[in-house]
Formats: C-alpha cells, sequence, structure tokens
C-alpha cells in the first residue's frame, strides 16, 4: 500500500461563508496523493494546502466522509471537525425531494449526474448556446467538446439531459421549435444555488492568495442598503407567518406528522396556505388555495419561493386577510378591465408595460431588475398548470432570483396588493465590501437587524 509519511495529515471542516461546503486543509510536504483522492471525491484545488467540496445538491458530508474514508485506507490520517462531524452522522430523509419513488442511493445518482452536468459546463467541457423557461423549470441546449450536442432540463441537483443529437444546428433547431418565444441567447444566469458555490470558492481563492487564514468576514465590515422591495433580502418567512396566525384569529393551523410543513385553514374553509419549512432559496415556500365552497374544485391557487421578500408576502397575506380573495375576477369577458385594475400601482408609479405574443410584462424602471408578467394564454384555463401571472425580482422573468406565481382567477384585488407593493415599497439589502479582485458581494441572506421603512400601505377602498 502506497505510504505519503507521516508528515501527510488532513483536516476535514465546514466552510465559514457557505451553508454545506467542506474544506480540506493539508499539512506536510509529501500532499500528491492526498491530493488525488480528493480531487477523486471533488474536491478542488483553491490554494496551496487548501481545497474545498462544493455541491449543487449541498450532499458534501456524505462525500467528504467517503473522502476521508479512502485517506485512512491510504495510511493518511485525518481529523474531521466536530460541527462537520455530525452533519455526516445526520439522516438525510429527502422528504421535499420531487423524485418521490427513488430511494437515496438513486437520488444521489441522480444528483452525481446533475453535478456531472454543472462541473462539464464550469470547466468549458460542456457549451450552452440558448435557454428558456418552460413554465415550470429551466431547459437549455448545448454541445460537449468533441461530442454530442444535448437538451437540458432543470436545475441544480434535478438538472438531466433530456435528448441528444449528433450535430449543435440539428439540436438548436429542435430546441427553437420547442420553446418558440421563450428563447433567449447563452447560459441561463446562475441560480442560488450555484451563486453560493461560486462565492465560496472564490472565497477562499482569495484568502488562500493572500496568505491568509480562512476566518469570517468581519461583521463591522458588512453594510445595509435600502433598496426597492424586489430587489431586498428575503427577511424572515418563519417570522411573518407567526405573525400571520397570532393577528388572524379565523385562521387555524397545523403540523404535518413530518413537522416540515405548516397547514394553515381559514374558519371557512374555503381559504388555505401551506408553509414548508425546509424550503431554501427558489424551492416553493409557499402554496395558497381558495375555493368556493369547501368542497369545490378551487378558484385560484398561488406560490413563492423562499427567496421573495417576506413584504411581497406579506401584501398577498393583508389581500387574504381582508378577504380580497375570494371571486373570480380574471374571467374572459372582464379580463381587460380586470388586468388594468390590478397593474394599475405600476402604471402609476411610471412601469411600462410591453406586449410579446402572449404575454404582456411590466418593468421596473430602475436598475434592480424586477417586475409584472400576465400570461393571457394561462388566464384562458382554470385548471392551466402554467401560472397566469408571475411577480418577480432578478434578472428575467424566466430566471428569476425570486418568484410569486399565481393561476387563472385570481383576484385583480389581490394582484392589486401585490403590484402595489412592488411599485411602493422598500426593503434591505445586505452588501458586502468589494474585495480586491471583484465587487462587492450582495448576500442572498436576510439583512441585519436596521431600522426599515414602513411597508407600503393600498389607498383606501371606495375612492
Amino acid at each position: 500500500m502506497p505510504h505519503p509519511g507521516p508528515e501527510t495529515h488532513t483536516l476535514l471542516g465546514k466552510h465559514h461563508n457557505h451553508p454545506s461546503a467542506v474544506t480540506a486543509t493539508l499539512a506536510g510536504t509529501n500532499l500528491p496523493t492526498a491530493r488525488a483522492l480528493l480531487g477523486l471525491h471533488g474536491f478542488e484545488t483553491v490554494g496551496a494546502k487548501t481545497m474545498l467540496l462544493v455541491r449543487i445538491d449541498h450532499d458534501e458530508p456524505h462525500y467528504a466522509f467517503e473522502a476521508a474514508q479512502a485517506l485512512r485506507a491510504q495510511g493518511i490520517p485525518v481529523d474531521i471537525d466536530p460541527e462537520l462531524l455530525d452533519d455526516i452522522h445526520t439522516e438525510w430523509t429527502w422528504i421535499n425531494h420531487p423524485m418521490h419513488w427513488l430511494d437515496q442511493d438513486q437520488i444521489r445518482e441522480v444528483s452525481n449526474d446533475a453535478q456531472t452536468i454543472y462541473d462539464d459546463i464550469r470547466h468549458g467541457r460542456l457549451t450552452v448556446h440558448l435557454h428558456a423557461h418552460d413554465g415550470w423549470t429551466t431547459v437549455a441546449v448545448g454541445t460537449y467538446q468533441h461530442a454530442d450536442s444535448v437538451h437540458l432540463h432543470g436545475e441544480n441537483h434535478l438538472r438531466v439531459i433530456s435528448s441528444t443529437y449528433d450535430t449543435p444546428s440539428e439540436a438548436i433547431a429542435d430546441f427553437e421549435r420547442m420553446y418558440g418565444d421563450a428563447v433567449r441567447p447563452g447560459p441561463p444566469p446562475p441560480t442560488d444555488t450555484e451563486q453560493q458555490a461560486t462565492q465560496a470558492l472564490a472565497v477562499l481563492s482569495t484568502s488562500a492568495a493572500a496568505n491568509t487564514p480562512d476566518a469570517p468576514a468581519d461583521p463591522q465590515a458588512a453594510k445595509t442598503e435600502f433598496v426597492p422591495v424586489y430587489a431586498a433580502d428575503p427577511g424572515d418567512h418563519e417570522a411573518l407567518l407567526n405573525k400571520f396566525l397570532e393577528e388572524q384569529g379565523e385562521w387555524e393551523k397545523y403540523r404535518t406528522w413530518e413537522d416540515s410543513t405548516t397547514v394553515a385553514n381559514h374558519e371557512s374553509l374555503t381559504l388555505r396556505a401551506i408553509f414548508d419549512h425546509d424550503a431554501v432559496g427558489r424551492e416553493t415556500k409557499w402554496t395558497f388555495a381558495a375555493y368556493e365552497t369547501p368542497v369545490s374544485d378551487r378558484l385560484w391557487h398561488g406560490t413563492a419561493t423562499a427567496s421573495t421578500p417576506t413584504a411581497i408576502v406579506s401584501a398577498l397575506l393583508d389581500a387574504v386577510a381582508t378577504e380580497n380573495a375570494w371571486g373570480r375576477s380574471i374571467s374572459k369577458s372582464a379580463a381587460e378591465i380586470a388586468i388594468t385594475k390590478a397593474t394599475s400601482p405600476l402604471t402609476d408609479a411610471g412601469w411600462k408595460h410591453t406586449i410579446d405574443g402572449r404575454y404582456i410584462t411590466w418593468e421596473a424602471p430602475r436598475s434592480q431588475g424586477g417586475g409584472v408578467q400576465f400570461d393571457a394564454f394561462a388566464a384562458q384555463k382554470a385548471d392551466s398548470p402554467l401560472p397566469a401571472w408571475t411577480v418577480w425580482g432578478g434578472h428575467a422573468v424566466h430566471q428569476p432570483t425570486w418568484a410569486l406565481q399565481l393561476s387563472a382567477h385570481a383576484p385583480a384585488a389581490l394582484v392589486q396588493y401585490i403590484a402595489f407593493e412592488m411599485a411602493e415599497g422598500q426593503g434591505t439589502r445586505l452588501i458586502r465590501p468589494a474585495t480586491p479582485d471583484g465587487p462587492a458581494l450582495r448576500t442572498p441572506q436576510a439583512a441585519a437587524p436596521v431600522a426599515a421603512p414602513p411597508a407600503a400601505q393600498l389607498p383606501r377602498r371606495g375612492r
């Protein structure tokens, strides 16, 4: 068995600025074997004696433990930080995984395939030509170096190769035929998970290059700025849920058996909100549904991601609390009137709208991205799988930082509450100072406590 020498040693620990990434600190002089074994398990070199494992499925503890076993098998001593060891011994249940029929090993196989695609794109082995949003997720078309062209479906750990083609022209032509007006040039903007991974790598690389310890940034150096609400940090969704339930006595709640979801029902049994405590980033945090009677079909439904600013979700909850969630306002006969009413706060604030085929889009007039989009095609059917309304912040509606979506028949008064908050509301965003090699980093975390501006209020009804 190869022996790297008694002076070689590896310490595995948690990254100080990433929720699941694992660092490997190497000591000694005879390190090639250790580097090679860590590299086989996904670690990347970020410094002279530092390597980093960061995955888009957040399952780094599992693979870090496999790396530790491989090192020890080659006679390399490994110490594991107690906090990381706790994560290694924590059993993942994958309750919210959409492929619920798969067992844990099969889920990891899917995630590994997605990780390979992500790494191939990041290292230039797979070039993405075009991307689009199919109403549910991101799709793309690309070509491998000296290999086939492919269609990609999904994001992060759920991304898969859906089709294979012999030539790029064939793949691109079929992609444009399938997604039409939704097609955009180049690769999609990075997801929140991908941005976190990039930042984790950059932070360690910078500290290693400066030959300084990998220590957390001085919290005093972070600053908070006021921004339009659509550019704000998410805030505390748990606190928002608790506040709403405390103030609304006609709502009752219960937790599901696995204790990861809270269901809140109105006493009439015609309104329901489901809150996923485990959802993060662009995963669905809130699900809303309204019914005409307790036993009828849904009138409308909606969702909001965990990255949505709480002020936006609060505007929806305010509309629900004031009974502006009953009735169906977006109908074929009154569609134009309802849309005008729903978006009047945007128009009054100077937001310009554009019409592109079936889409009517209102975009913020400022540098920070945000907007509201109405899909006339989706609004024609109450049971359409596509959202009629999409409220978003970020790069674009098809690749948002956050999104709130509503189905056909969502009442115009409810949409108007949200539109008013988008047009007039403010929030806070945490900014870390610029590094010597790059711009300031705007974090996706909740802002530090500051004196917040008052929430935007709708004008009184009956004017």
